[in-house]
Order: C-alpha cells, then structure tokens, then sequence
C-alpha cells in the first residue's frame, strides 16, 4: 500500500509540475517561471532520487519474501547508482541540474543536437541560464554517456541500458513492479496487443530517427522544408502525450515495462545486442516445464517453449531485466552475452 501511496503521488507531481514547466512557464512572468523551473529541477533529481531508493528498499523487501531476487537487486543498485550519479553528483560537479535532459542518447531525444544550433530557442535559453561553460559540460556529460551506453551494450547487451541505468522508465519498471498496475489486476499482454505495440515501436522509431537526421542536416547547413520552431514543438508533444504521459498510463493500467515495447532507443539498442550475442540461455536437464519464465517475463517473452529443448532465447523485446532467470526454480536458466559468457545468478 505504501509503495502505491508514493507511486501515485510521484505520478500526480509529475503531471502538475511537468505540465507547469513545459506548458505554462514560457508564458508565465520571468520571475513565476524561474520558480517553476527551480521546483521541477528539485523534483527531477532530489525528489526522484529520494523516492527511487526508498522503493528499491521497498521492493527488495516485498519480493525477498515470495521468491529469489538476485538479479532483481543488481537491477536496483545500478538504478540507484545511476540515479545518484546523474541526478546529484553530477548536476553538482559541474553546477548544472539539467543535465538528466542529456543522460539519453541518440535517437531518444534531440535536445544535444538543438544546442549545438546557436540560432535554436534552446541554445539562447542555456547561453542566459548556464553560459558557455554550461552548455560545453551539457555536450560532454551527453557524449560520455552515450559512449558508456554504446559501449555497455556491446558488452552486456540491452540488459546494460533498460534494466541498470535508464532513468526513463527502465528504473520504474523495477523500483515500482511490485505496485504496478495501480488499478486493476495484472494483464499479461496478449498476441494482438503485441501486434499493435509491435506497429507503435516501428513508428516511434521511424519518428525518432526523423527527428535526429532532420536536426543534424539542419546542422551541416541544409535546406529543409518545414518551420524549425513547429518541427521542434512537433518532437515536445510527441515526448510529452506518446512517451511520458503513455508511459504512467502503462503504470496505472497494465504493466511496468509498457514503453518499453516501444522506446526508439530501446529498439535500436535490441539490434545492437544482437550484435553483443545477447540470450537467455537454457539447460535442458533442469527445465521441469513450469512455465514460471514466461509468468515473470514483463515482455511477454515465451521462454518455456525453447527451454525444454535447451535452445537458447533471443528476442528483440528482451531488456535483460533478470525476471525468468530469478523465477525459475530449478536455476535452468543464464543470461549471456559474447563477451560475459554462460552467467547466471
């Protein structure tokens, strides 16, 4: 009940404050919009922070008692890791607390392309607010971590990105599980749900790399139809209504790992742990046909139809969360990569 109490608030917050900072300060007086600005940063990283360590704790608490949580805890301290090195340690190094804006890479958002245009609406606002020295560390803490990212997949696999360090919905799909969805009863996604999202993750990629290519042609000094300023306010409103507000609905009525179906980012980085070798793999001796990877498994992933074969299980929509390899009771199953071989818990 506790940890529904501050999901709900988190998500109430969120919607208020967001809504505020997006919505309403660039209309507001100079002064109501500073405050506004000044809430929302305390909120995005203090605030989140707070409450990503308090329901990990929460969490680890709720399952430990039901069933094996071994990866399920290297999940929640790489998020609480994650969440106090961008969020805190960070934003205070280098004196910047808008950094969380630039801790997803490439296609997920544009905003480190927009500031490197020095005529862009975003790039005047960060030379008033941060100045150029600002605006450098903004570009470098967003190019370390895309190279940490990059690098991290091709080692660990997706498993590296979704289920340790995304502060998107990655940490809520794990600090918030036991809770979710806040009404109603668990739904497991179905074949024609999985259709649909199936459609929903292309497009949002095809959108996402849209986005991207049309910001770094803008760059290099081509001519492009369409207003800059609408194909930018076209982007916040997609990230606004098809991401974060999707997203919390997912929470509420379904599950946890709802966008991850189809986050852009999240499917360009499933194509590069294919490149990792990234699997579940099984040991066919073990496998007593239980079925309870696939209840576990928040991606819908059909696991047991290969396991009893011993065939290893590699899937696009795996975000190497861990969920089968803790469920499962006889320890029939691995997570592997190319590089981190046959491990299991």
């Amino acid at each position: 009940m506790l940890l529904k109490t501050i999901i709900w608030i988190y998500i109430i917050l969120c919607v208020i404050i967001a809504g505020l900072n997006y919505g309403y300060a660039s209309k507001a007086p100079e002064n109501v919009a500073r405050v506004i600005m000044w809430i929302w940063l305390i909120y995005e990283n203090w605030v989140k922070t707070f409450i990503i360590i308090i329901c990990s704790f929460l969490t680890l608490k709720i399952v430990g008692r039901s069933r094996k949580s071994a990866m399920r805890k290297r999940n929640l301290t790489g998020f609480i890791l994650a969440a106090l090195t961008v969020h805190i340690i960070m934003p205070l190094i280098a004196n910047n607390y808008e950094l969380y804006c630039y801790a997803m890479p490439l296609p997920w958002t544009t905003a480190p392309l927009r500031l490197l245009d020095r005529e862009s609406a975003m790039y005047q606002t960060a030379l008033r607010v941060w100045g150029a020295g600002g605006i450098m560390s903004a570009l470098v803490f967003f190019v370390c971590i895309s190279a940490a990212v990059l690098v991290g997949t091709l080692l660990f696999g997706r498993r590296f990105q979704c289920s340790s360090i995304c502060l998107f919905n990655g940490f809520a799909a794990e600090v918030f599980e036991p809770a979710i969805p806040l009404i109603g009863k668990r739904k497991k996604v179905g074949p024609k749900t999985l259709k649909v999202l199936n459609v929903f993750r292309w497009i949002f990629l095809a959108a996402a790399l849209f986005f991207t290519f049309y910001w770094i042609l803008h760059l290099l000094g081509f001519i492009l139809p369409g207003n800059i300023d609408v194909i930018t306010k076209i982007e916040s409103y997609k990230y606004l209504s098809g991401e974060l507000l999707m997203m919390m609905f997912f929470w509420i009525a379904f599950i946890g790992r709802g966008y991850c179906y189809f986050c852009p980012l999240g499917t360009v980085l499933s194509l590069i742990s294919r490149i990792a070798g990234q699997q579940i793999t099984t040991d066919n001796t073990k496998c007593v046909n239980c079925k309870k990877c696939d209840d576990a498994c928040p991606m819908s992933i059909n696991l047991s139809e290969k396991e009893a074969d011993g065939i290893s299980v590699r899937n696009i929509r795996c975000v190497g969360c861990g969920r089968c390899i803790d469920a499962c009771p006889t320890g029939n199953l691995f997570y592997a990569t190319r590089f981190t071989g046959r491990r299991g818990k």
